[in-house]
């Protein structure tokens, strides 16, 4: 028997030893069946948690926690991250629908936040997209139901639901007013790329909405589309892009690149993991642009990083969202699962930028109390983009004119 297998049995039965404990002090021993199986998957989230959190954890502070809640997520509540949470199997499957970009619902990515349930964006051309339904939202309420201490999964759960039927979301905005906002759901079928448009002739637009299973494919397809039409230089739109795969951010980083690090991966007791290039991306070279503001987070962030350390892109926007933190998926036993923080990363210049962000290299920001021009320039769906009304845009298209066009217009 290997030694790290030892030393996981040896702290499986600590942790059976303390919960005993717990439930002697608490008369609770002898337990039916139901509670027996909520007992193991205690002992096994809180096993995967000392072992593999990315920061020590005290598995006294975790019992106590799970004897004053009832919960796991009470449980994990001591720790004070919100990217780490038990998935019953029923959130498990609906995270794992989440990206291949095909579910039902009202067609928003929700987070917890300052611990209220925050709207990080709309999917774009999806029932909460057309309702109005913003980054920055906070949902308030649920067909009735305060989300206060609600977990993010029980949450999307309510949401979700047979296309057709309906749900009444109370939504506070973010001048403070509150609207009850009904939304039929339908089926949500997220395309990762919801524009790809050649602007002044030869400089290409494309808008990248998210980062999932879809995105790397269909990148590479709007990418080879505007290369025949003559494309000479990229402005790539990650503004309210939530984020997503890792995976996805790499291979789509990757293109670009051509060699050295991408991003650098912090784990547990500072052992660092450098993801390097492969390569691939080395043809393409052309003048970049990446678009960002403060809903550009997690994944988008390792792109837009990777591409500003490097010096392959110009950042044009607003600060970053801020989400540096890396999180596994675990599958349990019960068919459930934990997400849990195992590292940090940092972007390839070696900048941590957990509730921080990425500052812009061009720093744009929209008129106080205008909607972001990306949305409301997809309403008609299609390949319309609005650069009149989006400032952002317009700086985005000077930093790669040719001088002489900027000095004649």
């Amino acid at each position: 028997m290997s030694n790290k297998r030892k030393a996981l049995l040896v702290l499986i039965l600590v942790t059976v030893l303390a919960v005993g404990v717990i439930d002697s002090i608490n008369g609770r021993v002898g337990a039916d069946e139901g509670r027996q199986t909520n007992l193991r998957t205690v002992l096994e989230v809180a096993a995967l948690v000392k072992a593999q959190y990315v920061d020590p954890v005290s598995l006294t502070e975790l019992f106590r926690a799970y004897v004053a809640t009832g919960s796991i997520n009470g449980m994990l509540g001591t720790l004070n991250d919100p990217y780490t949470r038990y998935m019953d199997p029923e959130a498990y499957k609906q995270m794992q629908v989440d990206t291949t970009g095909i579910y039902g619902g009202v067609g928003i990515v929700v987070g917890i936040r300052d611990d209220r349930l925050t709207i990080v964006a709309p999917i774009e051309q999806t029932p909460g997209f057309y309702a109005g339904l913003r980054g920055g939202d906070v949902i308030e309420l649920i067909d009735g139901k305060p989300t206060k201490n609600m977990s993010q999964d029980e949450a999307v759960s309510l949401m979700r639901g047979e296309p057709g039927a309906k749900v009444v979301l109370g939504v506070r905005k973010k001048n403070g007013e509150f609207q009850e906002v009904p939304i039929i759901r339908e089926v949500i079928e997220v395309r990762s790329v919801t524009k790809h448009v050649l602007l002044d002739e030869d400089i290409g637009y494309i808008r990248l909405s998210s980062f999932s299973e879809r995105s790397v494919p269909e990148l590479e397809q709007a990418l080879t589309a505007l290369e025949r039409r003559g494309m000479q230089s990229l402005i790539l739109d990650l503004r309210g892009n939530p984020g997503g795969l890792l995976t996805a951010a790499i291979e789509i980083a990757d293109k670009f690149v051509g060699q050295g690090p991408i991003l650098h991966v912090v784990g547990r007791n500072g052992v660092v993991q450098t993801i390097e290039a492969q390569g691939e991306g080395a043809a393409r070279s052309y003048p970049m642009v990446v678009m960002v503001d403060g809903y550009s987070a997690s994944a988008s962030e390792i792109v837009s990083g990777a591409l500003k350390d490097r010096g392959i892109a110009t950042l044009v926007g607003t600060q970053t969202f801020g989400k540096g933190l890396v999180q596994t998926v675990i599958p349990l036993r019960d068919g459930s699962a934990l997400s849990l923080t195992t590292a940090r990363y940092q972007t390839a210049g070696g900048n941590d930028i957990h509730s921080v962000g990425i500052e812009p290299d061009v720093i744009v920001s929209l008129p106080e109390g205008e909607e972001p021009p990306y949305y409301t320039s997809d309403y008609e769906g299609g390949n319309v983009v609005d650069i009149a009304n989006d400032n952002q845009l317009q700086a985005a298209l000077d930093v790669l004119r040719p001088r002489e066009l900027k000095k004649a217009s």
